[in-house]
């Protein structure tokens, strides 16, 4: 990624203009489906990959993902998954990756076990393809990533160009919203998540990938933003993004993003010098001022709702015996599932089919962690901790990642209220594992704004 120039308020600009342009014309999302990949393509085939061009276009990718499912770009709810996989692979195939990353081949093979129980499966009402893909195509989606990012070197200013690949369709996402539903007052009733101020899609997901833009976009603003311009610019940017998180009702993406930026906060002071440390009194201030302003805000525009939400409580006030929105009880049934399948599991996909058939609900795990120990059993609960160990271990000798347990804690928090349903949290996962340096030599120069 040497020498790569972004005209940052240009680029913010130009997206801007994508989601006016899908929102006046709906089938122009398909062509902007269609063309990422090419696109994407025919610039990693022309550079070989040499700068890693690949991490570019899948960040693009992951960004763009729900920007294409809320307008219907999205040729199949996999669609991302599999080209972030594809480039990856082709990522591989130009620049190799780590012996090491074997143990990430490790995790795809415990995966095989599950997968077997649910073929033996005879039934016709499940379809036994379709229940595969769609509870692996995550999982694999992580393995491949890791593989490829497995202690790849990478400067710490191309990280953060990876980012805001990341960042700019979260903008084309963020400025669709407001065109769909300008008026939040008009809309919001009650404390559930909301799908009108998400889009007409998915609250959670929209709560996810925006809370993703959140820290990007807080990243650029106390880490990349020179001038006065651009700290306008990105806190504008920063607020825009967590007042349309907010209003979705979902909570996880917001809470998520909140953790993220702790924990950049955290390893920022404690990493530097008593210089820095002053300075960053006044980071701390205006986060807390921004933050402080935009909950008023969104509180005033919600008629106080929001904040009831958040409490957990009804519209009337009243506490709510669930906490999670229903996934308790599914988190329970699949803790039920593994102590009476405690070796294999029941396989890949057939606790949605077990729950509809207990039931008559065939209601999908939001939690990738319980799911993976009901349906892949001992093997699920080897996966997971490999999944966790492994990073852990890699940061000893990776100090320098200052987004590290931000990146991980992504994964983990969304993993648990969102499972995988996205490409985001596996791709984010992967960003975790690149040995990053901070130290710019001086003949490399990258301008990202």
């Amino acid at each position: 990624m040497k020498n790569i120039k972004l005209s940052y308020s240009n680029l913010l600009l130009i997206h801007a203009a994508i989601a006016l342009a899908v929102f006046a014309v709906p089938f122009l999302s398909k062509i902007y489906a269609l063309l990422i990949p090419i696109v994407g393509f025919f610039i990693v085939y022309r550079s070989k990959n040499r700068n890693n061009e690949v991490l570019l276009v899948a960040a693009y990718l992951v960004g763009v993902e729900v920007f294409l499912r809320m307008t219907g770009g999205n040729f199949n709810n996999e669609f991302v998954k599999i080209n972030v996989i594809f480039f990856m692979l082709m990522g591989m195939v130009y620049s190799n990756f780590s012996s090491n990353a074997f143990v990430y081949f490790f995790f795809l093979i415990l995966l095989i076990p599950g997968i077997l129980i649910t073929s033996t499966v005879f039934s016709v009402s499940v379809d036994i393809k379709k229940s595969l893909v769609f509870n692996l195509s995550g999982p694999v989606c992580l393995a491949i990533s890791s593989i490829y990012m497995y202690k790849r070197k990478i400067l710490f200013a191309d990280l953060q160009t990876v980012l805001i690949a990341m960042g700019l369709p979260i903008v084309s996402t963020t400025v669709y919203l407001f065109l769909y539903n300008p008026s939040v007052r008009d809309v919001v009733t009650g404390t559930q998540s909301n799908f009108e101020t998400s889009g007409g899609f998915g609250p959670n997901q929209v709560s996810t990938i925006l809370g993703l833009g959140i820290f990007i976009f807080f990243t650029q603003l106390i880490l990349f933003s020179k001038s006065k311009k651009m700290m306008i610019l990105n806190g504008a940017l920063l607020v825009f993004l967590t007042y349309r998180g907010i209003v979705t009702f979902s909570r996880g993406g917001i809470i998520t993003a909140i953790a993220m930026i702790i924990c950049l906060l955290f390893f920022l002071y404690r990493f530097s010098n008593n210089r820095g440390r002053r300075k960053f009194v006044s980071v701390f201030i205006l986060t807390g001022l921004l933050g402080m302003g935009v909950w008023v805000y969104s509180s005033f525009q919600t008629k106080g709702l929001i904040e009831k939400r958040y409490a957990n409580q009804d519209a009337r006030g009243r506490q709510k015996k669930d906490r999670l929105g229903g996934r308790e009880q599914i988190m329970n049934e699949e803790l039920k599932l593994f102590i009476e399948n405690p070796v294999l599991g029941v396989g890949v996909g057939m606790g949605k089919q077990i729950r509809k058939e207990a039931s008559g609900e065939a209601a999908a795990s939001h939690n990738e962690s319980t799911r993976m120990i009901s349906e892949h059993g001992l093997f699920g609960v080897l996966g997971l901790v490999l999944l966790l160990t492994v990073p852990i271990m890699l940061y000893v000798n990776n100090r320098q990642h200052l987004y590290f347990f931000s990146f991980f804690i992504f994964w983990l928090l969304t993993i648990n209220h969102a499972a995988m349903r996205t490409a985001a949290p596996a791709f984010v996962y992967g960003l975790s594992l690149l040995f990053v340096q901070i130290k710019i030599p001086e003949k490399e120069e990258i301008s990202v704004s």
